[in-house]
């Protein structure tokens, strides 16, 4: 094999892979973007819901109603 296309193909490794990875880094920058505000976004629904739930958790019971007094019919 020749020497000057051994070069070559170093010099297209070399060049190659970090050209690649930067393109990739590029075209997965938005959806890593994404997913991120997302994942805020879910962590807010989970806190409001949290609050909500110990709101309800912590409500007093109403008072009970007095009985009512009612008088029997004799038949």
């Amino acid at each position: 094999m020749d020497i000057a296309t051994i070069g070559w193909v170093w010099l297209g490794i070399t060049i190659g892979i970090p050209l690649g990875l930067i393109v990739t880094v590029f075209l997965t920058q938005s959806k890593i973007n994404d997913l991120e505000s997302e994942l805020v976004h879910q962590r807010f629904v989970r806190d409001s819901l949290k609050e909500e739930i110990f709101r309800l958790d912590n409500q007093v019971k109403p008072q009970p109603r007095k009985k009512r007094n009612t008088k029997k019919v004799n038949d």
